[in-house]
């Protein structure tokens, strides 16, 4: 590689453990890049499927520093930690993966059924801590809570009497209940973010636009699928006012000894069933359901 070409290629951070590592390397192999060294024990960097992109591995909630300062030329973390580290960074795409809540929790016992309920001082137990300063004072204005900082596990802070609350992210909930925790408040909704460095250097922009490009395709293909059918042509008008489509189907003519047409149609999934149903009842025939890889507007 050149030294021209070599300046090109985008540091892409992605989370080197945790729960978003998995989906997002997944969302990335269906885009078209696939990491391809993936010892998560050992390795810091791995070249890709795409030469123009270079994976360094990261802990996610350090990837939004990473990305502001230059590190990364892009890179994939939760929103919640982009807004807990302040991180002034270009969002790019929302990746719908990785999908959690921030959320106050109290214990089942406590006789606390919303934030207004916790008493002035409360301490609450979170590794959020600028949000946790930011929301509750936009949610109880009139209270000063104690935020105490931690690293570990939060659920077991309000058992062993540390704290009276926690702010924690919840996915599924289950840890919440195992721990007998019950939530009061939503304080976030967050999901996988795209983000990249502001001050971009103008050679590596091509290769992060075809990068956004590419994941949005597969986030547009998400939940829906082509149907392709042959209608005769005396059935046409009616089979093709029903199905609903992203600019209108594509219809083509069929040599056959009959007058037939082929109609392709992108629906969405939920769609599919009464759609493939309802022409077919309409005069339509050879009905394909195919899946879609990217769809790119």
């Amino acid at each position: 590689m050149n030294a021209s070409s070599g300046s090109r290629v985008i540091r892409l951070a992605i989370p080197s453990k945790g729960r978003l590592r998995e989906p997002v390397i997944s969302l990335l192999e269906k885009a078209g890049v696939k990491i391809l060294l993936k010892d998560e024990n050992k390795l810091l960097s791995s070249p890709t499927s795409r030469p123009d992109i270079h994976a360094v591995f990261m802990r996610a909630e350090d990837i939004p520093i990473f990305v502001e300062v230059g590190a990364a030329d892009v890179g994939i973390t939760g929103l919640d930690l982009i807004l807990e580290r302040e991180a002034d960074v270009e969002e790019l795409l929302d990746l719908g993966v990785g999908a959690a809540e921030i959320v106050l929790a109290v214990s089942q016992e406590s006789g606390v059924n919303s934030v207004g309920d916790l008493p002035d001082g409360a301490r609450i137990a979170t590794r959020y801590v600028n949000l946790a300063r930011k929301l509750l004072g936009k949610l109880a204005p009139d209270k000063d809570f104690r935020i105490i900082e931690i690293g570990g596990a939060a659920e077991v802070m309000p058992m062993l009497g540390v704290a009276d609350a926690i702010i924690d992210v919840r996915s599924t909930g289950v840890t919440l209940r195992t721990h007998s925790l019950k939530v009061v408040e939503v304080l976030l909704k967050s999901s996988a973010r795209l983000i990249a460095n502001k001050n971009l250097p103008e050679e590596k922009r091509e290769a992060v636009e075809k990068l956004r490009l590419m994941l949005e395709g597969v986030l547009n293909a998400a939940r829906k699928k082509m149907v392709m059918m042959n209608v005769p042509d005396r059935c046409l008008r009616k089979v093709v006012e029903i199905i609903p489509s992203m600019s209108g189907p594509t219809i083509a003519k069929v040599e056959a000894e009959e007058p037939m047409w082929e109609v392709y149609a992108v629906v969405d999934e939920d769609e599919v069933y009464d759609v493939v149903v309802e022409a077919k009842k309409r005069g339509a025939r050879d009905i394909v359901i195919l899946d879609i890889e990217k769809i790119v507007p």
